[in-house]
């Protein structure tokens, strides 16, 4: 399936973070939340920057080549000899509920802070992180440096236990704009300050508590809750024959961010970012290909 045509003036993304190999009982495929958020933007006619880090090793050359392949820009993502590529461990027991075991210290830890990098980051109209780059000290630091200077900060939370701290998820609610978690997310930050458990009330509670233009919450398939605007926007989920959950809540940032950055409503944005999210479902692996007009034809027939 091809991708749609991006257009010039469209809105400019730059994702930050963890690419790496996910090693399932099938084989080796490459992953990485925002190297996925990365891929289904630029499926959607985004133009996208991906910053990461990959080690001077064969698995870092064959994940460059695939960015390449997938017509995302490899020109951030740097190469460095003294740590090895990125390797995790994908338990898909559970198609639903996938676990992983995340190799550590990898070249995407110390992911180094540098003019072209900077430039990306406050030229862009999102940028795009999550808690997990954040684990060590060399790539937490890059990261903390370009939150000073982006313009609209999206944080993809993805807690992936044992690597982060409430101190640092903390202080990248306290950076964002916007903010995408996933349900059971939202309940454990929720518990750190004894705060709201109903969630519309936990949601605003968020948005207040650190200044938040945007939360949203995704319920598996149950779909997905946004608080914006003062107000709730809630949407059910698509119901698909489930491969494998993998890269299903990236897509479904991707979706929601070009639909939010291009001036949707939010309902509309909301139902198009679980159509997205569904539609990666019913493949596997964490970036099968796809565009727009595959994601408007789920959403078609799940109404029919």
């Amino acid at each position: 399936m091809s991708t749609i045509p991006q257009d010039p003036k469209s809105p400019i993304i730059a994702c930050f973070g963890e690419i790496l190999w996910d090693i399932l009982p099938t084989g080796k495929q490459p992953g990485g939340a925002p190297f996925n958020v990365a891929v289904h933007l630029h499926q959607l006619g985004l133009p996208v920057r991906f910053i990461s880090r990959v080690g001077d090793d064969e698995l870092g050359t064959e994940l460059v080549e695939f960015v390449a392949s997938k017509g995302v820009d490899t020109s951030l993502i740097q190469q460095g000899k003294t740590h090895l590529t990125g390797v995790v461990k994908a338990n898909v027991d559970d198609a639903n509920e996938v676990t992983y075991k995340i190799v550590q210290p990898v070249a995407w830890d110390y992911i180094h802070f540098d003019a072209d990098v900077e430039a990306a980051a406050a030229t862009a109209d999102a940028f795009v992180f999550g808690s997990l780059a954040a684990r060590q000290a060399g790539t937490r630091e890059t990261l903390y440096r370009l939150l000073e200077t982006a313009k609209f900060k999206v944080f993809d939370v993805n807690m992936r236990p044992p690597h982060y701290t409430r101190e640092v998820v903390k202080y990248l609610l306290g950076k964002a704009n916007m903010v995408k978690m996933n349900h059971h997310e939202l309940a454990e930050i929720m518990a750190w300050f004894g705060a709201e458990t109903d969630d519309a009330a936990a949601m605003q509670w968020l948005v207040t508590r650190f200044d938040l233009q945007v939360v949203c919450v995704t319920c598996g398939a149950d779909g997905a809750m946004l608080w914006a605007n003062n107000q709730l926007y809630r949407t059910p989920g698509v119901p698909v024959q489930v491969q494998d959950t993998i890269g299903s809540g990236d897509a479904f940032l991707a979706a929601l961010l070009r639909c939010w950055l291009t001036g949707h409503a939010p309902e509309a944005a909301l139902r198009f970012a679980c159509a997205a999210g569904a539609l990666v479902a019913t493949h596997q692996g964490a970036t099968p290909a796809f565009a727009e007009a595959d994601v408007r034809a789920l959403m078609t027939a799940a109404v029919a």
